[in-house]
C-alpha cells in the first residue's frame, strides 16, 4: 500500500515535469543545466516530456498499458507534426512515425477474452 502511494506521488511529479518540458523546454533545460537549447534539442526535450507524462500515468495503479498508449500516440502525433511542419527531418523520422502508429494500434486494440 505504501509503495502504491509513493508511485502515485512520484507519477504526479514526473507528469508535471513532463508537462513543463512540453510547454517550455528551454526554461526547464536552463533551470536544470544552466544551458540553452534549440532545434533538435527542443524537439527531443518535448519527446522526453511526453515520455515523463506517460511514465506518470503508468505509475498509477492498473494503468501501465494506458501510459504506453499515451506515449506512443503522442509521439506519433508529435513526430508527424515535425515532419509535416518541415525543418527537422532525418532519415528515420517517417519510419519512427510508422512504428509508433503500429504500436499505438496494437496497444489500443482490445485484448481477446
Amino acid at each position: 500500500m505504501m509503495i502504491q502511494r509513493m508511485l502515485a506521488v512520484m507519477g504526479v511529479g514526473e507528469a508535471f515535469t513532463g508537462l513543463a518540458l512540453m510547454l517550455s523546454p528551454s526554461l526547464v533545460v536552463r533551470l536544470l543545466f544552466g544551458a540553452e537549447i534549440s532545434g533538435a534539442g527542443t524537439a527531443m526535450s518535448r519527446i522526453a516530456g511526453i515520455a515523463l507524462i506517460a511514465l506518470g500515468v503508468a505509475c498509477w495503479p492498473g494503468t501501465p498499458r494506458i501510459g504506453m498508449l499515451i506515449y506512443s500516440a503522442a509521439v506519433t502525433l508529435y513526430l508527424a507534426y515535425i515532419g509535416f511542419a518541415g525543418g527537422l527531418s532525418g532519415i528515420l523520422l517517417w519510419p519512427a512515425v510508422v512504428v509508433h502508429t503500429v504500436l499505438t494500434v496494437l496497444l489500443y486494440w482490445p485484448k481477446p477474452g
